[in-house]
């Protein structure tokens, strides 16, 4: 099993990145299905089998890692250029994750299970834990 990790430019909160999910879903003419995120890359990830279905995409939200969304797809798309590029296709879900600093980089990167962020819920937060807290604790190494 292999992630991805990708900076999400622009974007300040995780409320903001749903709503730009929820309305960036059609901006190709792709349509996987109405349950699904889709966000559009230039290259096909080489490791693909161990991605799809297996992985997710962790997001960098200015400047940390703060969720992830279970990549249930890679597809072969072409865009308003004509050039190949690659639809990831993720499930709706945005899980939140001990929010960890990341360095800005192009692009996105793989990023190996072993080291992923873990879930904030395995952390022992609940879903209505707050977020501010969790980034607090593991700036100061607690999580």
């Amino acid at each position: 099993m292999m992630h991805m990790i990708k900076l999400c430019v622009g974007v300040s909160t995780l409320e903001e990145l749903e709503g730009y999910r929820s309305e960036r879903a059609h901006w190709w003419g792709a349509d996987y299905g109405e349950d699904v995120h889709v966000h559009r890359t230039r290259t096909m990830p080489k490791r693909r089998d161990e991605i799809e279905g297996q992985g997710s995409i962790y997001w960098v939200i200015a400047g940390v890692v703060r969720c992830r969304q279970p990549i249930l797809r890679l597809a072969e798309a072409v865009d308003e250029q004509g050039l190949k590029c690659c639809d990831i296709i993720m499930a709706p879900d945005m899980v939140r994750t001990i929010p960890r600093p990341k360095s800005p980089f192009q692009g996105w990167r793989y990023l190996d299970p072993k080291d992923a962020p873990a879930d904030m819920t395995h952390a022992g937060f609940d879903e209505g834990g707050s977020p501010e807290l969790a980034e607090e604790l593991a700036r100061l190494g607690l999580i």
